[in-house]
């Protein structure tokens, strides 16, 4: 059985039978531009074209930024690597919620969250959020933003 992948640096989703590489513990990358590892989805998932993507740590640090992350935030990869993801996008939840902590702690998805994401603006722009843990040894986290219209 095939299961669904996406690549957090293009965007490119293509259906596996493993995670890893033959019988190694590496993890397959992407076919289409080269990124380094793919993130598995349970269901099938079609991020809007103007998605901006970021992949955290286990500790919700950025480590990778993805398509559209600079055209939605105005930030360069290098000012946001290392950093917690909350702080460094200026992400504010409703009601105080953190589901980023919920995601990392326990594992599970957290589809379509109303948040503010601050980044370069002066002005909070609104977006939905569209979070999947990293199933394996690190933990870690796909977070992935789509600009309200």
């Amino acid at each position: 059985m095939a299961h669904p992948f996406i690549c957090p640096n293009c965007g490119h989703r293509t259906s596996e039978l493993d995670r890893n590489l033959g019988f190694t513990r590496q993890r397959k990358g992407c076919t289409k531009c080269g990124f380094a590892f793919l993130f598995e989805l349970l269901d099938d998932y079609y991020p809007a074209p103007d998605a901006a993507f970021f992949v955290c740590d286990g500790e919700g640090r950025v480590v990778g930024c993805g398509k559209n992350s600079f055209a939605f935030t105005g930030l360069e990869e290098e000012e946001v690597i290392g950093q917690r993801v909350e702080q460094v996008l200026g992400l504010s939840f409703s009601g105080g919620d953190d589901p980023v902590a919920t995601v990392l702690e326990w594992g599970v998805r957290a589809l379509g969250v109303a948040v503010e994401v601050a980044g370069e603006r002066d002005v909070a722009a609104a977006a939905k959020a569209d979070m999947f843990p990293a199933y394996d040894d690190d933990g870690g986290l796909l977070l992935v933003l789509t600009p309200d219209k």
